[in-house]
């Protein structure tokens, strides 16, 4: 590990196996916590290659406990996070809304690390048992049409890295992994990125997959489709950018996609948007995510999927998809 960091203090960058081969190393518990720190601190004040990303997210997938759930030809609706924006939970809401539409949805998360509530903690908060029994995910998609993949559950070699991530509470690598390496791999992908750079990068790497995806990454920060402003999309297919006006909205302003500054206000926002009492602002930036999440799996527009997220939230199949899966954790 010395050696790697100074490598890496010093500009220098690892390759696809260095990196796979740390990581795996963290998991076996070969680095004290004091080495790992460093190492995490390392990235946060250099970019990270597409060697040293490729060979985290192998790493991770390697060692994960898999689940087959491909039957169902899911999609996951996940951003990185990191982008210090703090607004609601946007993906986890859009999620509901994408299986409320018919869409399968096989939705990785965490608690939060540098955001007052992820979207494990605002659906633990909600009542959602997490587990990785086969059997009851499957009845989850069966019965709600999406399930949750809590991400500690089924990466058991990053506990040595959880307690110094909260502990450093800001954005790290692990970050830029999240969605990559979500244990039912997932044919289809919504991915939200915090900036430009990883934008690129997801798209290298996901254009040498076989997955059907869309990568996302608003122009001013944030990790998913804000409409604050245009949106970039890199999708197999093409690399557009979206306004809001394509999906005959007006541009919203920061503050109305905020979220809570604790777990209990993020739930109380997220109940309220899926119960049909958001605001506009909030129903649509949720709809718009949820609708390319639709178009994705669909092969339809963005458009036509917005308008199939909002029918499933006016008419309460989101919720219905929602209350069924806190009804499922009961038993």
């Amino acid at each position: 590990m010395k050696q790697l960091l100074n490598r890496l203090i010093n500009h220098e960058s690892i390759s696809s196996e260095e990196a796979k081969k740390v990581l795996v190393n963290i998991s076996k518990g070969e680095y004290n916590q004091s080495q790992i720190a460093s190492f995490l601190t390392v990235f946060m004040m250099r970019s990270i290659t597409l060697e040293e990303l490729r060979g985290f997210r192998d790493a991770l997938l390697e060692l994960c406990i898999s689940i087959d759930l491909e039957e169902f030809n899911t999609i996951d609706l996940c951003g990185t996070g990191g982008d210090g924006k703090d607004t609601f939970n946007i993906s986890t809401l859009s999620s509901f809304v994408t299986a409320g539409a018919g869409v399968n949805v096989t939705k990785h998360g965490n608690y939060g690390v540098s955001s007052a509530c992820g979207s494990s903690n605002v659906m633990e908060h909600l009542g959602i048992k997490f587990s990785n029994n086969q059997d009851f995910l499957k009845t989850c998609i069966e019965k709600a049409g999406i399930c949750v993949l809590h991400a500690p559950l089924f990466h058991p070699a990053m506990k040595n890295v959880a307690p110094i991530r909260r502990e450093l509470g800001v954005k790290t690598f692990f970050n830029m992994l999240g969605p990559m390496v979500n244990p039912a791999f997932p044919k289809n992908q919504m991915v939200g990125v915090f900036n430009l750079e990883l934008l690129r990068l997801y798209g290298y790497l996901y254009q040498n997959t076989d997955k059907n995806y869309a990568i996302v990454h608003a122009l001013d920060g944030y990790d998913e489709i804000s409409l604050t402003g245009n949106t970039k999309i890199i999708s197999r297919v093409s690399e557009t950018m979206l306004s809001p006006k394509d999906l005959g909205l007006e541009t919203i302003l920061q503050n109305e996609i905020f979220g809570g500054n604790n777990v209990s206000s993020s739930a109380k926002i997220f109940t309220d948007v899926i119960t049909g009492n958001g605001t506009d602002a909030q129903n649509n930036v949720v709809c718009a995510n949820a609708g390319l999440a639709i178009a994705t799996v669909k092969g339809i527009s963005h458009k036509e999927g917005f308008e199939l997220a909002r029918e499933s939230l006016a008419s309460g199949k989101a919720k219905a998809s929602l209350d069924n899966l806190i009804e499922l954790s009961k038993k």
